[in-house]
């Protein structure tokens, strides 16, 4: 076995969220977003891939590390799968978080998918981050994609018109397209000339798109102070510049141009109810 599971638990109608670090998280964004996730809910580990079959250590090098007692040791990097149960939500969640592979990828997929199906998942949500022309200074785009038509009609959403390289990702669609999987991504565009990792703002909005998309409250902690204060830090470095400067600018004045149509009643209404999901957590704050 490529994958060492540990136990199959009984679950709730699962549904399979997976992020990985690497050329699908731009500013770890996805990867921050799974991790946060992990941070609110009771978690069970239940299965690990054997890095040696799946990772290029020349590529994806072991970290050492001290231990409490300050002896050093080794972490290999792993894909780890969680099995998390949210309370007041009636399904629960199996959180899939790692390293991107560097080999194997049909042989990683088919027993990532094949733990899936034993434990009866209906959903697999893919999160990832990606560099593009957008302002720091405006929500953070994210765009849902389906895996094949169907879906993309089912959650009114455009089949994604992209050719080319593609990640593990790509992989994880194709995967449950293949099995009758439902499969759906969420991509985060990161402003490209402030790309250094991490990006709370990105996180925040991925962690938001991912509640309306599967009708849960995601408490958001410390994220909104974290996206802000990113955000006042990007900003002071394009002000440092008058060309980044100017450049932004434009990019603000071409988002404010084609979004003026989106304020919609629609949108609006969106915020509006998030604003009230998360009333009761910033006073458990």
């Amino acid at each position: 076995m490529a994958m060492e599971i540990f136990s199959l638990p009984a679950l709730r109608d699962p549904i399979m969220i997976a992020a990985f670090q690497g050329w699908n998280d731009a500013g770890e964004a996805a990867s921050k977003a799974v991790e946060h996730l992990l941070t609110l809910w009771p978690s069970q580990l239940i299965a690990e891939v054997e890095s040696e079959d799946f990772y290029d250590y020349q590529v994806n090098r072991p970290q050492i590390f001290l231990d409490e007692n300050g002896d050093r040791e080794l972490s290999w990097p792993t894909t780890t799968v969680h099995a998390v149960t949210v309370p007041d939500f009636d399904r629960d969640l199996l959180i899939v978080t790692g390293v991107e592979p560097s080999m194997k990828w049909r042989t990683f997929i088919g027993e990532l998918l094949s733990l899936g199906e034993d434990l009866d998942i209906s959903l697999v949500v893919s999160l990832g981050s990606l560099l593009a022309d957008v302002p720091h200074t405006r929500p953070i785009p994210v765009t849902l994609s389906a895996a094949n038509s169907g879906l993309a009609k089912r959650f009114d959403v455009e089949m994604s018109r992209y050719e080319g390289p593609t990640g593990i990702l790509g992989a994880l669609q194709d995967g449950c397209n293949a099995r009758d999987l439902d499969a759906v991504s969420l991509w985060a565009a990161i402003p490209h000339y402030v790309a250094t990792p991490p990006c709370p703002k990105a996180t925040l909005a991925l962690l938001n798109h991912l509640e309306d998309l599967i009708d849960i409250n995601i408490p958001e902690g410390e994220l909104p102070d974290d996206a802000r204060a990113w955000e006042l830090g990007a900003t002071q470095i394009t002000q440092e510049d008058s060309e980044i400067s100017e450049y932004v600018q434009s990019l603000e004045e071409s988002k404010d141009a084609a979004e003026l149509p989106e304020a919609s009643g629609e949108s609006i209404a969106r915020e509006f109810e998030r604003y009230l999901r998360h009333r009761g957590d910033d006073k458990n704050r």
